[in-house]
């Protein structure tokens, strides 16, 4: 830059480029003049456009609302237009869409963005012309305000060579215009729009306002369809003692729940609940639905009216299995032997802790019940006998444990009654799951704690038809009639499941059917050998036919003797070797000699022995039996079996060699072909069937036990969904109305068993209330006190 000293006096060169720069200045003003008026008709096109877009916007917003203001399923009565939200706002919006349509509107906007008749305009660009237009010179003129030129300043700048430049307020706004435009035509203005936090409220707020009732929180009420199923699901127990059928009364609840069970899973119940119902049956969705329903108002299920709120829960995950039988060893009997393989298959898993509880009986006793006359001073010395003997035959360490309750032999009953309450020789820490081996039998005089109240799971096993035997008595009719209501009564208030061996046994409450008793594996050894011996081509059955059971007329004789007495000419030659000791021994034989049958009686023996191996048919006629164990015995060592065409039978039908008969033609048919032919060997599949290991895993199926051990150790699983339901229905429902029943028998029931008179006059052994003193000494026991009422108010 060159400063100048003093301004030199003007030149004729100096006022020609005066006047250029005049020329100049005047042309540039027109064209800014221009160009502003074109941008100014830009600016009005362009607020015309965003208007139209802002009404179309406007529009699609409304629709929008519409759209997600409603759930996707079953839409609300009447669109978004008819909400009383909307027609309050719909006048200020068309009020709004008026005022900013109107011609003036858009006339005051542009007066507002138009320049006004005084404009500041930076000359920063015509000066840079004007500097660039006379370079040569170098100096920077003034103008005064009114145009007129002025003096030439003493300062002057001198510039470099710049760009030219847009006037930045216009070139500002024609960016903005343009990028205005270019997000209108993708939507991104409004895109953004729509997800902003502003809409997301809008939306919820719509929502809460248009939301069905099927979405709320609240429980629809019970409607009578399903009052009316609860209530016949309920009387369960009263319809039972009618004689209604169970399945009556589930069809009954299965057409009332029907036009609900998708309602009940899509409304009612939560979504864990609805999945655990997935393959679920109605019952348990009704259940479920009443606890929804009773939740929903805050009720909460403590217990019931007449059981304990808290049962005994098991501080370590292992579970402890108790196994309460009515017999034990060395009697021979199907009640000390087959809980006896129970105890030691249970324990075979270490799973499980296993206690096998059985009677201790005194010596005097001991004489009546025991065979040869064998007794016992102690009950550790008859320990060592059950152990050394179910070893010998299962052939691994029976790891389990055995306790001794008192009882006292029945002369009558040829029974053992419980003495006292055999619930408190299990502790209290190893009260967990509890197996009532003739559950019937234990409960008929039981006077002591309520098994399901002790315990967190009761399962019985019916082994015995004691009605076909009351029958067989004297005025049996009116007995039967009885003790089939006691044995309801019993099996009602003292047990959770109830598995029945077979059919033959008289319909018990919260029974299922199943064999869950095997053979023991000596049998299944013999038979083992005689098919090797057969393929071998030896002789492996040297014998005719036989027949073995505890000689009482009950246990077959009486049919034995009728069918062989009225076929003898089709008969002849057929001889049929008997094997049995027992009360009527002397009464069979000379029934049998009178008729001049063509039997040969011998003393009782262990199936077993050896001189029985030979033998190749076993007849077996008794209708008495619930599942006879001679007769699987008999199977497992490849015999052929000869049997009646009876429920008790019903586990066999499935083996080649099972030959059944329904009448006496049909018997002698079957005794011919037996006769005349030989039994087939039994697959590997048949003999699994016939074991212990796989009546040990029906067992634990169908009395739910394998539900209840895995509760601890898998949630997931079956087990776990099991136990979630039952959890679910405990947690928050009412006391089923079979339950207060069932809570009532049980309280009615210990009411009537402290009567020493009522106990007695039922056929009770006296002083069976509670164990004497020689149980005292032999059990180390303290002598009876006086204790607390079971059931307290």
């Amino acid at each position: 830059m060159i400063n100048l000293g003093m301004e030199p006096p003007p030149t004729a060169s100096s006022s020609g480029t005066a006047e250029k720069a005049f020329s100049f200045l005047s042309k540039g003003w027109r064209e800014v003049r221009d160009s502003a008026g074109a941008d100014l008709q830009l600016m009005r096109a362009r607020a015309n456009s965003f208007k139209s877009l802002a009404d179309r916007e406007l529009e699609n917003f409304l629709h929008s609302a519409s759209a997600f203001s409603a759930p996707p399923r079953p839409p609300v009565e009447g669109s978004i237009a008819e909400l009383e939200f909307v027609k309050r706002i719909q006048p200020k919006l068309s009020d709004i869409r008026r005022a900013y349509s109107s011609p003036e509107f858009s006339r005051k906007v542009l007066e507002k963005w138009s320049p006004k008749s005084t404009i500041r305009i930076d000359l920063s660009g015509i000066r840079n012309a004007i500097v660039a237009e006379v370079d040569e010179v170098g100096a920077v003129l003034d103008l005064s305000k009114d145009g007129v030129r002025g003096p030439v300043r003493r300062r002057v700048r001198w510039k470099g060579e710049e760009k030219e430049k847009e006037w930045e307020p216009i070139r500002l706004l024609k960016t903005r215009l343009k990028e205005l435009e270019r997000k209108s035509q993708s939507s991104e203005i409004f895109g953004n729009f729509k997800s902003s936090d502003f809409v997301e409220k809008v939306k919820l707020s719509l929502k809460s306002i248009c939301k069905e009732p099927q979405e709320s929180k609240e429980v629809p009420p019970l409607d009578l369809p399903e009052l009316l199923a609860y209530l016949v699901k309920q009387s369960g127990p009263l319809f039972d003692q009618l004689g209604i059928r169970r399945d009556i009364c589930d069809k009954i609840v299965e057409a009332l729940c029907s036009r609900r069970k998708d309602q009940l899973l899509c409304h009612s119940l939560s979504e864990k609940e609805a999945s655990l119902l997935e393959n679920g049956n109605i019952n348990d969705e009704l259940d479920l639905r009443i606890a929804s329903v009773l939740q929903s108002t805050g009720h909460h299920y403590d217990g019931g009216f007449w059981t304990d709120p808290i049962k005994n829960d098991t501080e370590e995950k292992k579970h402890h299995v108790a196994i309460v039988t009515t017999a034990s060893l060395p009697w021979m009997t199907g009640t000390a032997v087959n809980p006896l393989f129970r105890a030691a298959y249970l324990a075979k898993s270490a799973e499980q802790d296993v206690t096998l509880v059985v009677p201790w009986i005194c010596k005097s006793d001991q004489e009546l019940v025991y065979p040869n006359g064998m007794t016992f001073s102690s009950p550790e010395e008859q320990e060592v006998f059950i152990r050394n003997w179910v070893e010998e035959r299962v052939g691994f360490k029976a790891d389990f444990k055995i306790s001794f309750y008192p009882g006292k032999f029945s002369k009558e009953r040829r029974s053992i009654i419980p003495a006292g309450d055999t619930t408190q020789f299990i502790p209290s820490r190893e009260a967990d799951i509890a197996i009532l081996e003739e559950p019937e039998h234990l409960n008929w005089y039981h006077h002591g704690k309520r098994w399901t109240d002790k315990f967190n799971h009761v399962v019985g096993v019916v082994h015995t038809n004691y009605l076909e035997y009351i029958k067989r008595e004297k005025n049996g009719a009116i007995q039967a009639f009885l003790v089939k209501h006691i044995n309801n009564w019993v099996m009602r208030a003292y047990c959770h499941k109830v598995l029945r061996l077979s059919a033959a046994t008289q319909d018990l409450p919260k029974s299922v059917i199943c064999n869950v008793h095997g053979v023991n594996p000596k049998f299944l050894k013999i038979g083992e050998k005689i098919a090797a011996e057969r393929e071998r081509g030896e002789l492996a059955f040297s014998k005719g036919a036989y027949f073995l059971g505890k000689m009482v007329w009950a246990k077959g004789y009486r049919e034995l003797i009728d069918l062989l007495a009225k076929h003898k000419n089709e008969l002849e030659g057929f001889k049929l070797d008997v094997y049995g000791n027992g009360e009527d021994s002397h009464d069979v034989q000379s029934t049998a000699r009178k008729l001049d049958l063509n039997l040969n009686f011998l003393k009782g023996r262990d199936h077993a022995d050896d001189s029985l191996h030979g033998y190749k048919v076993f007849i077996n006629p008794s209708v008495s039996d619930v599942v006879c164990t001679a007769t699987a015995e008999a199977l497992a060592m490849g015999k052929f079996v000869i049997c009646a065409d009876h429920p008790s039978n019903d586990f066999f039908r499935a083996f080649p060699n099972c030959l059944t008969y329904k009448t006496s033609e049909d018997f002698v048919a079957r005794v011919k072909e037996a006769m005349a032919n030989e039994p087939q060997s039994l697959t590997p599949e048949q003999r699994y069937n016939l074991s212990w290991e796989a009546a040990t895993q029906r067992f634990m199926e169908y009395s739910e036990l394998d539900r209840v051990l895995s509760n601890n150790n898998d949630e997931s699983s079956e087990g776990g969904k099991f136990n979630s339901i039952k959890a679910i229905k405990k947690s928050i429902s009412m006391p089923a109305f079979s339950d207060v029943v069932d809570g009532g028998l049980a309280f009615a029931h210990y009411c009537l068993t402290g009567s020493e008179i009522l106990r007695l006059s039922t056929g009770a052994i006296p002083g069976t209330r509670d164990y004497d003193k020689q149980h005292c000494m032999d059990l180390h026991l303290l002598p009876p006190q006086v204790q607390n009422p079971v059931y307290g108010w």
